[in-house]
C-alpha cells in the first residue's frame, strides 16, 4: 500500500542549519571549559538523547541539572543565528513534488517553530505543524511523532518520515512508519546507511523514493 502521507523533519532536512547547529554547540562546551568539534566530527557523533553526545565530548558524566544549562546556552546561541538561516536548496521543490498530505514535527520549541516557518514562505503549506512542547527536550522523536500522528488521525501505517538522523528512523519505526533518511543533515551518510533505510542526498530523491515505497 503506497504511502499517503508524508512527515517532514525540521532542522537539518527542510532547514539547512548545520553549521549554525555546531557554532551553537561549540559555545555551549567552551562556556564550561570543553573543546570544539567541526561539523564531521558532529555528524558521526551526534545522537538523542543530546546528554549523551554531550557526555561522549566531554568525557564526563552531565546531570540534569547541568544539562538543563547546556541546553539553555545552546539554544540562546542557535536563536541569534536562526534569522539568517534558509531552506536547504530544493526544500521547496520538494514540497511541491509530494501528492499526498504533508505535516512538518521538529524538536524546535513549539512557538518559536510556527513563525520560523511561516516567514519561510510555508505558511498553510502543512497539515500540522508541531515543535516540542517543554523547554528542556533532548530525547527521543518518537513519543513526539506518536501524539503528531494521533492529533492528525492518520496511522503510522499510512505514513512515511523524513529526516536526516537515526533517531528519524527509530521514531517512524515505533509507529510503523516507513522512513526515507538524508544526508544533509546531521549525520554522517555512513550512519544513514548503515541503518538499512533508504537514503537520499537530495530532498527531491527523498521524496522520490518515498512516494516509491
Amino acid at each position: 500500500m503506497a504511502r499517503t502521507h508524508l512527515v517532514w523533519d525540521w532542522n537539518g532536512t527542510l532547514l539547512d542549519d548545520l553549521t549554525l547547529v555546531v557554532a551553537s554547540t561549540n559555545q555551549t562546551f567552551a562556556s564550561i571549559g570543553g573543546r570544539s568539534v567541526d561539523s564531521d566530527e558532529h555528524r558521526r557523533r551526534f545522537r538523542r538523547p543530546v546528554s549523551e553526545f554531550y557526555a561522549e565530548i566531554l568525557e564526563r558524566a552531565i546531570s540534569d541539572e547541568e544539562f538543563e544549562e547546556l541546553d539553555r546556552i545552546f539554544h540562546d546561541a542557535y536563536r541569534l543565528g536562526l534569522t539568517t538561516i534558509p531552506l536547504a536548496a530544493d526544500a521547496e521543490a520538494a514540497i511541491k513534488a509530494w501528492s499526498g498530505t504533508q505535516s512538518l514535527l521538529s524538536m524546535w520549541f513549539h512557538d518559536e517553530l510556527i513563525p520560523a516557518v511561516e516567514s519561510r514562505g510555508l505558511a498553510g503549506v502543512f497539515a500540522r505543524v508541531d515543535g516540542r512542547p517543554t523547554e528542556v527536550d533532548g530525547g527521543l522523536k518518537a513519543g513526539h511523532l506518536a501524539r503528531h500522528l494521533g492529533q492528525l488521525g492518520i496511522p503510522g501505517s499510512q505514513c512515511v518520515l523524513i529526516g536526516d538522523s537515526v533517531d528519524d528512523a527509530d521514531a517512524a519505526a515505533s509507529v510503523g512508519a516507513a522512513a526515507v533518511l538524508y544526508t544533509g543533515g546531521f549525520t554522517d551518510p555512513v550512519r544513514l546507511r548503515a541503518t538499512g533505510i533508504p537514503v537520499a542526498d537530495t530532498l527531491l530523491e527523498a521524496v522520490t523514493l518515498a512516494a516509491a515505497l
